[in-house]
């Protein structure tokens, strides 16, 4: 990045420099570290500047640790930081549709830097910013800063006791989602994706009140009503709620030389049929079809329930992919070019409860390493007329008979039913069953009859949970 900005000029080089006395300035007034000597036995975390140019042209720089070099068990014990599932973000929205209530948007700013360490650390001061007289000191870390293993949990832990006190509780079935319930049986329900905020509830007094006292803790940028989440853009119009990706898509689009690809009518041809390799593939192949890959499975989770089958197939090779396997990725970005603008469309005047659809395939997938023939499953939920939560995999057991695979993704399907009956009785609103819709008439008799058939007498026991 130096030389980078070497290039640029003198203006430019000053803006960014601004931007990292800035930085550095904010670190200083949280009293995230403090100058001192590194004990003997201690070695200093490596750290660097990350660059960032925002939509409004703002240029933001941003210190970050070089947490890789950090020691399991001696630097950072935990790391792991619950976030909201996509598949609550989308069904909390349809809620909101449903029952009309208002939206609202909180960006934390700098999250990370609030929480609290747990173990004595200690970073090198930064390249060009070292403080005269004392370049020999070493940064002695009070609290996280990007780029620590533990930050995003120590910032969860600190945004838990802080949601505690203003009466709100992580729900059991996604902790990234916080409830406050008050006496008259309304609630306010708090979404949280590291720094990303969303509150909403049936009372516009009480979410603007929590959002008051929510702001009074934490430095936020105010975003009004939510018009984006997790790269997902909102629209609120005639009583629906729409969500698309299409910034996104187009960004990633253009990244990958595909904005003006041509358009395809399905996601892969037809025909084909992936195939793994046996081989090694080269380095900077495999590079670039994790990145692809990442892009799509975004995509994927976030909005396109049309690409689950089809990104599921293409993600088995990203630990060995052919030059064939990143040209379908192509073809999967050329449906995308002619699909951006799709859209998942929450009719709040609908009327239609919560249902999930399943089905499977036979013995049809043999792009496993074995070679086996094994099959595919499927299944979606939907509300409002529309899915929230869809998913798509290769089944891990090898299937006898249709009946069984069909049986098989029915299990799947209905410990989602389960999950879906533990977070809506938290919400206040329980439901007593979710029907499923299946098309294997074997497979529903012996769902719906609880005994040893012979077809399925070899199931293991966890498969019978429906």
């Amino acid at each position: 990045m130096t030389k980078y900005i070497s290039k640029l000029s003198a203006e430019d080089q000053w803006a960014w420099c601004k931007a990292q006395f800035e930085k550095l300035e904010a670190l200083k007034k949280r009293n995230i570290y403090k100058l001192a000597d590194l004990p003997p036995g201690c070695k200093a975390i490596k750290n660097h500047w990350v660059f960032d140019l925002k939509s409004d042209g703002r240029k933001k720089a941003c210190l970050v640790a070089k947490g890789f070099s950090q020691i399991e068990g001696l630097d950072f014990d935990k790391i792991f930081s619950p976030v909201v599932w996509f598949k609550s973000v989308c069904t909390i929205l349809t809620l909101a549709a449903l029952k009309k209530w208002k939206i609202e948007g909180l960006d934390v700013k700098s999250a990370f830097l609030y929480g609290t360490l747990d173990k004595e650390l200690y970073m090198e001061q930064p390249q060009g910013f070292k403080v005269l007289g004392n370049k020999h000191k070493v940064l002695h870390l009070k609290k996280a800063i990007y780029g620590l293993k533990q930050a995003a949990r120590a910032w969860w832990h600190e945004l838990d006791h802080s949601l505690k006190a203003l009466g709100f509780s992580h729900l059991y079935a996604d902790a990234g989602i916080f409830v406050a319930k008050h006496a008259d049986r309304t609630m306010v329900i708090i979404l949280m994706y590291v720094d990303g905020i969303i509150l909403t509830g049936p009372n516009a007094v009480q979410v603007a009140s929590k959002k008051k006292l929510f702001m009074d803790k934490w430095e936020c940028h105010d975003l009004g009503e939510c018009r984006e989440f997790l790269h997902m853009r909102i629209e609120y119009q005639g009583g629906k709620t729409y969500l698309d990706q299409v910034p996104y898509l187009e960004k990633i689009l253009k990244h990958f030389g595909m904005a003006n690809a041509k358009a395809t009518q399905t996601p892969l041809p037809t025909s084909y049929k992936p195939e793994p390799f046996d081989g090694t593939a080269m380095v900077a192949l495999w590079s670039q079809y994790q990145s692809v890959i990442g892009s799509l499975l975004y995509s994927m989770l976030g909005t396109h329930p049309d690409l689950a089958f089809t990104v599921t197939q293409m993600v088995k090779f990203t630990h060995n992919p052919l030059e064939k396997h990143l040209l379908k990725t192509r073809h999967i970005l050329c449906y995308l070019a002619s699909t951006r603008k799709y859209t998942l469309i929450y009719d709040g005047r609908s009327d239609t409860g919560l249902y999930a659809y399943c089905n499977s395939s036979y013995g049809d997938d043999r792009s496993d390493a074995d070679h086996r023939c094994r099959s595919m499953q499927g299944y979606f939920f939907s509300l409002a007329n529309t899915s929230v939560k869809w998913h798509s995999k290769m089944q891990t057991l090898i299937s006898t008979s249709s009946t069984m695979a069909e049986y098989l993704a029915l299990s799947d399907c209905s410990c989602d039913c389960a999950w879906y009956k533990i977070l809506f009785g938290e919400l206040g609103k329980p439901m007593p069953y979710i029907p499923i819709y299946g098309d294997s008439h074997g497979a529903i008799f012996n769902a719906q009859n609880p005994v040893m058939q012979k077809g399925i007498k070899h199931i293991v026991i966890l498969c019978h949970y429906i």
